[in-house]
């Protein structure tokens, strides 16, 4: 300890001989500008007390590993084994090496468990509605709690609690409560709890599932809707179509089969001969 502690004098000396006293910076004033570059006081005893605050962590250092080196010798004395001193003090140094990322990866987690909770998309459905405005492009999936209606362009998939209305393009799967398009086009699946409904002189280049369906513009993929289809004039489905009833209006024009299999009616039962075969 008798290193640090001439430190400490020196460092004393060398604070006491940047603070002049009084008499002299007044004399230097006479003769010559004096710019001060010290802005504040230094406080001497503050300085002190940082340094010995410094060589109480090193002394509480060098207590520790001179503990711990205490104890692996007494540890290689019982099993009969040579001492050394400096092999052991690597080895520890090497143990604190390897805590140190198990530290970090605490103190990460614990940053990471106070962080606030992002919110669940489960949760109710807002009433708030989300525009995506005509010109603006979005690359990347987007989640939304409310309703949206999208006007611009969106390269990615929408997941909406509520309705969505698409009057601009989707490049990417589509799941809400309602789905609705107007001129629109959509390149991927578009799966809904409630109603679709493709309008006029929209189109969608994917599969469509849905509780009911009107389509009156162009669908290239299979449809299934457990409760009605509507299949308007204006219509063009190239694909299957599942549900529980189907309305084809003239004019339509559908490329594909029509199952009603979800209809409460045993079609099988009717065509089964008396003897049961």
């Amino acid at each position: 300890m008798g290193f640090f502690k001439e430190f400490k004098d020196d460092f004393s000396q060398a604070v006491n001989e940047l603070m002049p006293g009084e008499e002299t910076l007044g004399e230097n004033m006479e003769d010559d500008l004096v710019v001060n570059t010290l802005e504040n006081d230094v406080d001497v005893e503050s300085e002190l007390s940082k340094i010995d605050g410094l060589l109480e962590q090193v002394a509480n250092q060098t207590a520790a590993l001179d503990t711990s080196v205490e104890a692996a010798k007494k540890k290689d004395e019982k099993k009969g084994k040579v001492f050394d001193k400096k092999t052991v003090k690597e080895d520890i140094k090497k143990e604190e090496k390897k805590e140190e990322p198990v530290k970090a990866q605490e103190e990460k987690a614990m940053v990471e468990n106070t962080a606030p909770a992002m919110p669940e998309f489960n949760a109710p459905a807002s009433d708030e509605v989300s525009v995506i405005t005509q010109g603006m492009i979005i690359k990347g999936d987007v989640i939304s709690n409310g309703s949206l209606d999208i006007r611009g362009e969106i390269q990615g998939n929408v997941t909406c609690n509520g309705k969505l209305t698409v009057t601009g393009t989707i490049s990417g799967n589509s799941n809400s409560a309602e789905f609705f398009a107007d001129a629109a086009r959509i390149d991927g699946e578009v799966v809904s709890t409630g109603t679709v409904k493709i309008g006029l002189g929209s189109v969608v280049v994917g599969n469509v599932a849905a509780t009911s369906a009107v389509v009156a513009g162009a669908i290239k993929g299979d449809i299934d809707v457990h409760g009605p289809v509507v299949v308007d004039t204006s219509a063009v489905v190239m694909g299957n179509i599942k549900s529980r009833s189907v309305q084809i209006n003239n004019g339509a024009v559908i490329e594909g089969f029509c199952s009603q299999c979800y209809s409460d009616i045993d079609v099988k039962s009717l065509f089964e001969s008396k003897g049961g075969k």
